[in-house]
Formats: C-alpha cells, structure tokens, sequence
C-alpha cells in the first residue's frame, strides 16, 4: 500500500452532490469512526449532479483545503472526475489512496442513469488511473427520507468497504471492474446485498417552454421537481426574457422507462442493497455487431 501508513489503508471519498452534501459528511463520519481508515477528502467544491464524466480541460482547477473531523480534505472547484483526478495525482495527498469510493449520492443510480452519473464517474476515474474503486448511491424518496439516512447507507456498506480493502492488501482485488452500489430507502429492512448487472431504467425526460429561469420549478438531483420552487415568472423577469429575444426551456421528467428482469434497478425495488460490476467499456449486443457486420461491406 502506497499510503504512508503501516497500520491503515487510505480511502479517498468524493462525490457529485459537493464537499458539504450530507451524503458525503454521513460517509466520511461513518469510515472515520470505524477507525480502520485514513480518510481522505477530494470533492467539487458544490452540487455536480449529471455531469458525467466530464473534466475541465481550458480552466485550471481552484483547490481549497476544509476542516472535516478526522479526515484531511480538500473542495475542487471542477467536477467529480477532476475531484479524482487531481487527489490521485499526489500533488494534493503525498501518495496514492489505497480506494477511492464516490458517494453517498442522493439518489439512486442504476440502468442508463449510471451514464450520466457524476458519482460514478467520480469512481470511474479512478479505475482508468489503476486505483479499487466503488460508487455509492442511496435511493432518497423525498417526503419519506431523512439525512440520518445516509448514516445507516454508510454503515450497510462498511462490510464490503472493509472487505475490498482485505482484498487490496492481499493483491487479490480485479483490476478489470469497478463497483456500483445502490442503497434502498427502506435501507434498516433491506434484504442484503444482491450481485446485479447494469439495467436499462431510464427516466423519460422532456422540454418545457418557459418565460423565465424561475418559472416550472427546479430540477433536483433525484430526477425529480422541486414544489417548492416558484412555478410562476415574474412580471420583470418574462420582460427581460423577452426584451433578450431568449427561448427558455426546462427539463421535466415525462415518464420512467423501466427494465424487468436480473438487473440492478429491479433488486433495489425489491429491497436490496445492489452490487454492479462496472468496466470502462459497453459491449453492443451482438445482434447488433452481427448486423453492421454485412451492413458495412455494402456501403460505397
């Protein structure tokens, strides 16, 4: 282990929802009170939700260092993928961290959301630079979820955490996959952890025409509106829309497309803590393959 400790391995925590989400925090209280860890901090320094895996590439990144208990931290002004990137690079941290693990997301992230995920991004890139990873996602029900959630998301997957980490130290963890997790809402009664396979859940989104920025509420993080945000435009502000001669349009979610079957969104709707194997790359289907296969030869 590259850590600089002889007694604990390193795990470096970051996430898409930023430094001071409580998802993160519940994570970081939980792996430092277990004591079993040298915690680190490497997160954007606010919400990054479905950035994917983007980076910033024209702009240097602003680093600053923050005070959290027990672990040493750092808020990025770049996504979750940059967040990695730079706390791999050693210019931050004086060595590699032994496992990165991005979360605790506030909302879950199976199917064809894992896309778009800056969460798993955040994991993934620190599986294209070599280092254990795993993507940690709690399925937030809004009315019915509560911040203390995240504490007991946390707890449900210190096993596997700790675990990986025996594997790290043996040298017997796959280099050729990395792990998404996703935790139920019921997550005191879950029924245990599930290996699944990546699913094709999708939210169905649109686009509303709107006056105003403030007009048709706020997308949140989970893929759902805000109701409490304003859903009328002001006076001045449909003016100025107009005086500006913009086109102004909201996503809105407009249905779920789901996925039945041995995959990972069906599990977590039946109350278990899904376990994903991810890679870097997306295999087609082979009827697929086989059709481009004599497709191409016949295009002139």
């Amino acid at each position: 282990m590259e850590n600089g400790s002889e007694s604990k391995p390193s795990v470096m925590v970051t996430n898409d929802d930023g430094i001071d989400a409580p998802g993160l925090r519940s994570l970081v209280r939980v792996l430092v009170s277990s004591n079993l860890f040298n915690v680190l901090v490497c997160a954007p320094d606010s919400e990054k939700s479905a950035v994917s895996h983007c980076v910033s590439w024209q702009h240097p990144l602003s680093v600053k260092k923050v005070d959290i208990s027990g672990a040493t931290a750092f808020a990025v002004s770049g996504t979750p993928a940059d967040s990695t990137s730079i706390g791999l690079s050693k210019v931050l941290f004086p060595f590699v961290p032994d496992l990165v693990v991005s979360g605790i997301n506030k909302g879950s992230n199976c199917g064809y959301h894992i896309v778009y995920s800056g969460t798993v991004a955040g994991a993934r890139e620190a599986f294209f630079n070599g280092v254990p990873s795993v993507s940690l996602s709690y399925e937030w029900v809004a009315g019915k979820s509560k911040d203390d959630d995240f504490v007991l998301a946390a707890e449900a997957c210190m096993p596997i955490i700790t675990a990986i980490s025996t594997e790290i130290k043996n040298n017997t963890y796959p280099q050729n996959c990395f792990l998404n997790i996703d935790v139920p809402a019921d997550v005191a009664n879950c029924k245990g952890y599930r290996l699944t396979k990546q699913g094709k859940t999708i939210f169905k989104m649109g686009w509303r025409h709107v006056v105003s920025e403030a007009q048709g509420g706020r997308m949140l993080s989970t893929m759902t509106m805000d109701s409490s945000a304003s859903k009328e435009a002001s006076v001045e502000e449909s003016t100025l829309s107009t005086e500006q001669e913009h086109l102004i349009f909201k996503r809105e979610v407009m249905g779920t497309q789901m996925d039945e079957g041995d995959n990972d969104y069906s599990f977590l709707r039946q109350g278990y803590i899904t376990v994903t194997p991810l890679g870097a790359l997306s295999p087609p289907p082979m009827d697929g393959v086989e059709f481009f296969e004599g497709w191409l030869p016949g295009v002139h």
